[in-house]
């Protein structure tokens, strides 16, 4: 058994915070959350820590260890440096209600402002539709969000310069892709992409993709997606020409 120092942030009563010093003996298997949970019980009750199901499914447990966004219950001890401090800290893109809870509730009020799936009239006469599996498997991988917000947590427009109204940011980017690919719907969002959604700012440097626990590729088969859906309804001269006398 190992003896690990952790740095967790922690906060007092007027909202200020800062990095304090625990010692945890570590035993084989160990996940970073085990560790908070023996400090909470063995050094600090008064700890505040979201998490419920531990296994990777919730996403409850989001923070930054060692700098870096991340599940703390998919973080094995084992692969964190021999002999270096542990840093724990909550998401720096949402306002910390106490030490490593954060308050995310701006996600579910953008997720709201996304319109809702509109079906196609049914294709059959008994009220049915018909899909191609293809179309199918496109959607399933953003099915796979556990909504852990680490991808608007790393997301520089969100975690430097705080646009949360003006940017929906890469979870419901990947939501809205869900929608929009999907065989059945009919909806169009793409003006709210470009405008208050404000796809544009996002500069494609698939960060958000490389600290998503469930390897959704969300740069590539998500937001570059829709910016080009974006990009031929308000942008190309060809469509716009197209749009002007195609109609009817």
């Amino acid at each position: 058994m190992a003896k690990v120092n952790f740095q967790i942030w922690r906060t007092n009563e007027q909202g200020e915070g800062k990095l304090q010093d625990y010692e945890v003996d570590i035993s084989e298997g160990m996940v970073v959350l085990d560790a908070v949970h023996q400090i909470q019980s063995e050094h600090a009750n008064d700890l505040a820590v979201r998490w419920n199901c531990k296994a990777g499914k919730c996403g409850s447990c989001s923070a930054e260890i060692n700098g870096k966004p991340k599940l703390m219950c998919m973080t094995r001890m084992s692969d964190m440096p021999d002999g270096k401090p542990v840093s724990i800290r909550p998401m720096k893109a949402f306002p910390v209600i106490k030490d490593l809870v954060t308050d995310v509730s701006v996600n579910f009020r953008m997720k709201k402002s996304i319109k809702k799936f509109k079906p196609r009239k049914p294709d059959a006469p008994d009220g049915t539709w018909r899909m191609y599996q293809s179309d199918i498997d496109r959607v399933q991988e953003f099915r796979k969000c556990i909504e852990c917000f680490l991808c608007q947590d790393v997301c520089h427009v969100l975690r430097e310069h705080n646009l949360h109204e003006e940017f929906a940011g890469p979870r419901h980017f990947v939501y809205t892709a869900a929608l929009e690919m999907h065989p059945l719907d009919i909806e169009d969002r793409r003006e709210e992409l470009k405008d208050s959604h404000g796809i544009g700012f996002c500069n494609i440097t698939k960060c958000c993709t490389n600290v998503c626990p469930e390897h959704i590729t969300i740069t590539d088969n998500a937001i570059i997606p829709l910016k080009e859906r974006v990009a031929d309804r308000f942008y190309d001269p060809l469509m716009k020409l197209f749009s002007i006398f195609g109609r009817k």
